[in-house]
């Protein structure tokens, strides 16, 4: 006699089909829905808000890009370049002699109609320093001071008498000395107007350069 194996028992018994085989239990799928045209809308809205956030922030605090309207930076910039502007390269270091900034208009020199709000210029003294011309020359504390951005020849004039920059200010000067109105005219610049350091030449194509 054959013995059978009591009920309720550790093992649980297989459930048989007809043929007495195990039954096999059938996998179900499941189903994904194609995201909706209403979804999709959604979410390119949002990359695109994103983006245009990120533009602005980038814009407004850390990159902007300047035309140059005029030719007071030749031989250095010309009119209709654009240029890239670094607007935490001051928050970072200090500003150099050298640096070509761009700032806001002072009151000593208020803009016409259809004239930038914002210029650009080179920083050739820094505060505490005493900036004179001999005979064409730039002298910093009474050294010449040596220009190689200048197209040769350059003389620097219109600074009959030596200028010492007020702490807090900078002496601005174009690269094109015989048309720039800039710290010989208008003074010295507090550095609160600066916007920041352009430091790229990004248009037209063939200008491309560091600054």
């Amino acid at each position: 006699m054959t013995a059978h194996p009591p009920d309720g028992g550790d093992n649980p018994q297989e459930d048989r089909g007809p043929t007495g085989r195990p039954a096999v239990e059938p996998v179900r799928r499941t189903r994904h829905r194609s995201a909706s045209p209403l979804r999709n809308a959604i979410e390119w809205a949002a990359v695109i808000v994103g983006a245009v956030l990120v533009a602005l922030l980038v814009r407004n605090f850390v990159v902007q890009s300047f035309q140059i309207p005029s030719g007071s930076m030749h031989p250095t910039l010309i009119e209709g370049d654009r240029v890239l502007v670094n607007r935490l390269s001051y928050r970072l270091h200090d500003i150099n002699r050298g640096d070509v900034i761009v700032f806001g208009r002072p009151d000593s020199a208020p803009a016409a109609p259809g004239e930038p709000e914002d210029l650009i210029k080179r920083v050739i003294a820094l505060p505490g320093e005493t900036i004179s011309a001999e005979d064409g020359v730039v002298m910093i504390d009474g050294a010449p001071l040596t220009e190689p951005y200048l197209d040769p020849g350059t003389l620097t004039g219109e600074l009959p008498e030596p200028v010492t920059v007020p702490e807090g200010e900078l002496f601005v000067m174009g690269d094109n000395r015989g048309n720039s109105s800039d710290s010989r005219f208008i003074g010295t610049i507090p550095e609160e107007l600066v916007v920041g350091r352009a430091f790229a030449i990004i248009w037209p194509p063939s200008r491309l350069a560091w600054l």
